[in-house]
């Protein structure tokens, strides 16, 4: 294993563990970091899982002590997301290599977009109050199984599909909504790791190497200040959004 490889997989995740402490996107730069430097798109789909596991088990800890847990509800959503997550995963490793580059060069950009304008804080602020009637929660169900399919196909990015629905669909606080979005991702994202898993797409060295730097800089954003960081990390978002993305269709080579 390549030394420098390793480095930069370290780096990576210190800085995506940092965007995820202040909103989110860091999948953003994993993923196709981990294509860059040479695996193939479904094995650094399922790479990228190992860091993404430890980090919610992390997260869904942190909010269990502080008393925000409820898994009654989170399992109701989670386990449509974890039937929809096998599927989505199954897709995912057939898929063809050029084919899963382009989308995910597109749904960067389209992330990019929602992490610009944050389309979910509007919504928030027009919840009149929680809304957990049956059928609410049915079309939550389903919706969830959506995001599932998508989460095990290609996740990045899909904390911010998860907190726009549930603010739509329950009106829930921001705080349940946190909690409830860790806990669901952590349930599907376990279920669609072991499809990877069995059809060897996974390169656990770099795996283990993204999921410290994901810890390391989860630790390091944790204790830095939100709103000079929010500024200066939304600008390095942009700019490396972009970057990989045009590297991702085919109209930069960084070789």
């Amino acid at each position: 294993m390549d030394i420098l490889k390793v480095g930069l997989i370290l780096i990576t995740g210190i800085v995506a563990g940092f965007m995820n402490t202040l909103g989110g996107g860091g999948s953003l730069l994993t993923l196709p970091m981990l294509i860059f430097l040479g695996l193939p798109a479904a094995v650094a789909n399922g790479t990228n899982r190992i860091a993404l596991i430890v980090q919610n088990v992390v997260a869904v800890g942190n909010f269990r002590k502080k008393g925000f847990f409820y898994p009654k509800l989170g399992l109701a959503l989670g386990i449509p997301a974890v039937l929809g997550s096998f599927l989505g995963a199954r897709i995912a490793i057939n898929i063809q290599e050029e084919l899963f580059q382009k989308i995910l060069a597109i749904i960067m950009m389209v992330i990019l977009v929602l992490i610009l304008t944050r389309p979910e804080k509007k919504f928030l602020t027009k919840i009149e109050g929680e809304n957990l009637s049956s059928t609410r929660l049915i079309i939550a169900m389903i919706v969830f199984f959506g995001v599932g399919i998508y989460g095990g196909f290609i996740q990045a990015g899909v904390g911010f599909i998860i907190i726009t629905a549930l603010a739509l669909i329950t009106g829930l606080s921001l705080v349940k909504i946190n909690c409830l979005k860790v806990f669901i991702i952590l349930m599907y994202i376990f279920s669609s790791f072991v499809i990877f898993i069995m059809n060897g797409k996974v390169d656990w060295i770099l795996g283990f190497t993204l999921a410290a730097g994901n810890a390391l800089g989860a630790y390091l954003g944790s204790n830095f200040a939100v709103n000079k960081g929010d500024r200066w990390i939304r600008v390095f978002i942009v700019i490396s959004i972009l970057l990989m993305s045009a590297k991702l269709l085919g109209w930069l080579d960084f070789s």
